[in-house]
Parts: structure tokens; C-alpha cells; sequence
């Protein structure tokens, strides 16, 4: 049997769930009081907006010639590959001016090559360094994104335990109102048992 719910009472209607005050609730403080970031999480939690974005494809579309550069030196430089091509190139010019030419180009100690390994190195320290801090940029943006979403999700999930309670205490206020009803109800059904039956003529 469904028993009908009685309209929500004007104290019900009052005490809706509100978004801007379940956010001063989780953060203890006032809106405005708030720092630009946190202010904007809570903008966009208010109006039911996204926070999580992809930062990396962000980061990545945002790269300049020089930053995309520098990455793939960095990638290239840091692999097995790399350091193994470059080990087969050295102990092919060591044999070349060791075993090959009688008269070599460039004679042991390997003056030249030695140059070359310190110009090489010169240059792709600082370029594998300036990937490093994009990375590291990178990383940060990731971190913020991540504070975001976790503040917006709090902000959720806090937003649900209120419904539910506020949901639990209109059910428990209807339970009691439907309770006394059945009481009065039983009440009058008792009257009208105890009374006197009605004189007939």
C-alpha cells in the first residue's frame, strides 16, 4: 500500500541544500575571503561546472620550436639506443686512427675527438637541463589539477552526506506525522466502538 507523502512543510523548503553554503562549510571560512584558485574551484563546484582537465595534452600543445627541440634531444639522449650508436661511433674513429690509417687524422690521444665529446656535451647538458624544468613545470600543473579535483570532489561528496541527511530527517518527520495520524485514526475507530449504539424507536 503507498502512502501518500504530505507537501514538503515551508521549514523543508527553507533548508534546501545550498552549494555556496556546503563550500563555506568544508573550507571554515568565507567566500571572499578565499585565494583565486580556491575561489575558482568553488565558482566552478557553485555552478556545477568541470575542474579536470588534460594538462599534459595542454602542455604539450602549448610547446614552442625550441621546447619541442629540446625534448626530443632529451628523449633521444637518455636512451639505450643513443648511448650504444654512440659507443659503436667511438671504437669505430679509435680503430680508424689506431688500425686503419697509417697516417691518421687524428692520432692518439684523440685530440679531435676529444673536442668534439666536450662540444657535444657543452651543448646537450643545457638542453636536456631545459627539459627537465618543463617536466618539472609539467609536474606542477599536474599537482595544481590534482588539488582541484580533489577539493571539488570533497566539496561533492559533502554536498551528498547533507542530501542524505536532510532527505533522512523529512523521512523521519513524515514517519511521525503518518505515526500520529494512525493514532488519531485508531483513537476515533476506539470512540466510536466504546459509545453507546444509538436508541432505535
Amino acid at each position: 500500500m503507498n502512502i501518500p507523502r504530505p507537501p514538503a512543510t515551508e521549514h523543508q523548503r527553507r533548508t534546501r541544500i545550498d552549494r555556496r553554503e556546503t563550500a563555506r562549510h568544508l573550507l571554515q571560512t568565507e567566500l571572499d575571503k578565499l585565494q583565486g584558485e580556491e575561489r575558482a574551484i568553488v565558482e566552478r563546484f557553485i555552478a556545477k561546472r568541470q575542474v579536470a582537465r588534460n594538462v599534459a595534452r595542454e602542455f604539450s600543445q602549448n610547446r614552442s620550436l625550441g621546447e619541442r627541440v629540446a625534448d626530443k634531444v632529451a628523449e633521444v639522449g637518455g636512451s639505450w639506443g643513443f648511448i650504444i650508436a654512440f659507443g659503436v661511433f667511438l671504437v669505430i674513429w679509435m680503430t680508424i686512427n689506431s688500425v686503419v690509417l697509417v697516417k691518421a687524422f687524428d692520432p692518439y690521444p684523440y685530440i679531435l675527438l676529444n673536442l668534439c665529446l666536450s662540444c657535444v656535451a657543452a651543448i646537450q647538458a643545457p638542453v636536456i637541463m631545459m627539459s627537465q624544468n618543463r617536466q618539472a613545470a609539467s609536474d606542477r600543473l599536474h599537482a595544481e589539477n590534482d588539488y582541484q579535483v580533489n577539493v571539488k570532489s570533497e566539496l561533492e561528496i559533502l554536498q551528498v552526506h547533507e542530501k542524505l541527511n536532510q532527505l533522512r530527517e523529512q523521512d523521519w518527520a513524515t514517519l511521525v506525522e503518518l505515526q500520529n495520524r494512525q493514532i488519531e485514526m485508531l483513537q476515533q475507530l476506539l470512540a466510536q466502538r466504546d459509545a453507546p449504539p444509538a436508541a432505535t424507536p
